[in-house]
C-alpha cells in the first residue's frame, strides 16, 4: 500500500496517557539493551536504524530515548551533515558504507543516505535522472547488508506536523537552553515543506525495505512507537547468549 503523508497520523492516539507512555518506553528501554548485548555476543545479526524527518521531529530524542540503556561499545549514531570536500569526490554511498554496523553492533543514522534524494532534490541540485539512479543504488545498497552481513535495516520517518514544527523551532528562541540547536538554516527549509513531503513521499514508495511512518508531534508518543517496533524486532530473533559445546577444563587452564 502506498504512502500518502497528509492521511498519516502525526499525534499520539486516545488511549494512553504521556505518564504511562514514557513508564512502558523506559522498561522497553531496558529490554532492547539486554537484547542488543545478545545480539552482540552472538555476532550473527547487527541492526541499523535509520532516523528521517523535518528539522525538529526529534530524531536524537529518539535514540537518546529508545538506545539510552545500551553500552556505547555496542551502539553508536552517526549524523550525516553537508560532504565534505573529499566525500564529495566520491560516490554518495561511499562516506555511508562506512559507517554501518559490524555484525552485533547496533548503528543509528541521524539523517542517512536518502539526504542525497532529499535535500538536493528539492533544491534541485539533481535532476530527475540521478534521482532515480540513486534510487535504485540505496535499494541495492540496502539489499546487499540485509544479504551479505545479515544487518536489520529498520527506516523511521519521524512524521512532524508543520504546525507542531513551528512551536518547536521558536522554542529553540524562546527558550535560553534550547538556543544551541537554533539554526537560521532549519527556517529557510521550512519554507519549502510541500517540495520535502513529495520528496520523502516518493522515496519511502520507492524503497524495496518499508519505512514506518512514526506520529511524532507529541515526544513521549514518538519515544514509545519507536521502542515497540525496535523491541518487536530484536525478539523475533529469538537469540539467547551462547554456551559452550564442551566446557572448558579449569585446572588445564592453570587455576
Amino acid at each position: 500500500m502506498s504512502i500518502v503523508i497528509s492521511k498519516l497520523p502525526t499525534k499520539a492516539p486516545a488511549g494512553m496517557t504521556k505518564k504511562e507512555g514514557k513508564q512502558k518506553t523506559a522498561k522497553m528501554a531496558e529490554r532492547i539493551s539486554d537484547l542488543i548485548r545478545i545480539m552482540y555476543a552472538n555476532k550473527k545479526h547487527s541492526l541499523l536504524v535509520v532516523l528521517q524527518g523535518m528539522d525538529s521531529s526529534g530524531k536524537d530524542g529518539v535514540s537518546r530515548n529508545v538506545f539510552s540503556r545500551v553500552s556505547p561499545t555496542m551502539c553508536s549514531a552517526y549524523s550525516f551533515k553537508k560532504p565534505t570536500d573529499e566525500e564529495f569526490a566520491h560516490d554518495f554511498l561511499w562516506r555511508v558504507h562506512k559507517q554501518t554496523p559490524a555484525k552485533g553492533e547496533v548503528k543509528i543514522f541521524v539523517r542517512s543516505h536518502y539526504e542525497d534524494i532529499l535535500i538536493q532534490r528539492v533544491h534541485k541540485w539533481i535532476n530527475k535522472k540521478t534521482v532515480d539512479a540513486r534510487i535504485d543504488a540505496i535499494n541495492a545498497f540496502e539489499r546487499n547488508l540485509q544479504l551479505d552481513n545479515n544487518t536489520i535495516v529498520m527506516k523511521f520517518f519521524l512524521n512532524l506536523s508543520k504546525r507542531r514544527q513551528l512551536e518547536k523551532l521558536t522554542e529553540r528562541i524562546e527558550v535560553p537552553e534550547k538556543n544551541f540547536k537554533h539554526n537560521d538554516g532549519d527556517w529557510e527549509e521550512r519554507k519549502h515543506w510541500t517540495k520535502y513531503m513529495r520528496a520523502y513521499q516518493d522515496a519511502m514508495n520507492r524503497s524495496e525495505i518499508p519505512w514506518i511512518p512514526v506520529p511524532a508531534d507529541d515526544r513521549w508518543y514518538r519515544n514509545y512507537f519507536v521502542a515497540e517496533k525496535v523491541l518487536k524486532k530484536l525478539e523475533s530473533l529469538k537469540e539467547s547468549y551462547p554456551t559452550f559445546d564442551k566446557k572448558p577444563d579449569i585446572k588445564l587452564l592453570g587455576a
